[in-house]
């Protein structure tokens, strides 16, 4: 649990829409689906041994409404097996310790296929439990499992579709904003390297880091792509585009680094660009930090002037020797970062 004591993660719940306040959220909901279930079981259905519905209630309140529906498909899916399991067994093998074992062995078996997820191991579970408590031989403490199953599955996963389904908008804003910040931090050390000839020390770790950030990107995409299935509140939900449009940024700037860190460490000096073109060229990431770090459009007319001008560069003779080859090497991935910017 974050933060230093309960009280402030507590407090931080009501206060911040953060993870604490979702998870706050689903807790309740897992609590209240679990409650319904148990009631509707006992004092509705009368059900002998309803231990099943409250549990099914708790795990079908999953962190995505998709999630949730497709839970309950393989949930309800996994006991059946399992309840068929046992019936087979308690009917035709009559030592009860044969029965459980061989029931174990191939309700794990069964359940490992993928269609199950998660579930899968309550083919094993249901068959064995059924088979122990001597409920096999017994069709309406079967049906009844069933039936707990189900209805406790749907009380949760409908509870999770209905109030306040999940949706993951502040983990995209939150991996947004500590991308793009890690990648114009990356920039702006590698001008100031470009331009001073600086050591790289501490610039790996740097780009190790953003490796990672990226990482966390494309798994908060996926979260929020997913949050959104089935989903009443989905169309409320933050955009993805900028945080995707950050990720496309990893190749290129990789490539750039690698460039740049070549040239800084090489002891020839024919591969590094003449100071002018270094210090059009640490203009050019300086602009580039400044679209990553804020989206605005003005320096992105900027970025764009200053690839021209490395062009022009490129292509025009000139008194500085080294300029053509160490410039070209930096040239298309930074040229390729422009390209693949966009401000929002």
């Amino acid at each position: 649990m974050g933060g230093k004591t309960p009280f402030a993660w507590v407090a931080r719940a009501f206060r911040v829409p953060g993870e604490e306040r979702r998870s706050l959220v689903q807790t309740a909901k897992a609590t209240a689906a679990a409650v319904i279930a148990w009631i509707v079981a006992t004092a509705v259905l009368r059900l002998p041994q309803p231990f099943l519905a409250p549990y099914a209630a708790v795990f079908l309140v999953q962190a995505t409404v998709y999630r949730s529906l497709r839970g309950w498909a393989q949930q309800v899916g996994a006991v059946s097996v399992g309840v068929l399991l046992a019936a087979g067994a308690g009917h035709f093998i009559p030592s009860v310790t044969v029965a459980l074992g061989l029931v174990i062995f191939i309700g794990l078996l069964i359940g490992s296929w993928r269609g199950f997820g998660d579930s899968g191991v309550w083919v094993g579970i249901t068959g064995m439990l059924l088979i122990s408590y001597g409920n096999a031989t017994e069709p309406v403490l079967l049906a009844d499992r069933l039936l707990e199953t189900a209805l406790g599955a749907a009380i949760g996963a409908v509870l999770n579709a209905v109030i306040l389904p999940p949706l993951h908008g502040e983990r995209l804003r939150a991996a947004t904003s500590r991308l793009a910040s890690a990648i114009a931090d990356v920039l702006d050390r590698t001008a100031d390297l470009v331009r001073g000839g600086e050591a790289t020390d501490g610039l790996d770790d740097r780009m190790e880091d953003v490796r990672s950030l990226v990482a966390e990107a494309e798994d908060a995409i996926g979260w929020t792509r997913e949050g959104r299935y089935l989903n009443l509140r989905g169309r409320r939900e933050a955009r993805e585009e900028p945080l995707a449009n950050l990720v496309s940024l990893w190749h290129p700037l990789a490539q750039l680094i690698d460039a740049v860190s070549e040239a800084a460490r090489s002891e020839q000096p024919f591969r590094h660009p003449g100071e002018h073109a270094r210090g059009v060229v640490g203009d050019l990431l300086e602009a580039l930090a400044e679209v990553a770090r804020s989206g605005d459009p003005a320096k992105l007319d900027r970025c764009r002037d200053l690839v021209g001008e490395i062009d022009h560069l490129l292509v025009t003779p000139t008194d500085e020797v080294t300029t053509s080859i160490g410039l070209g090497a930096m040239a298309l991935p930074a040229r390729r970062l422009v390209q693949r910017l966009r401000a929002d």
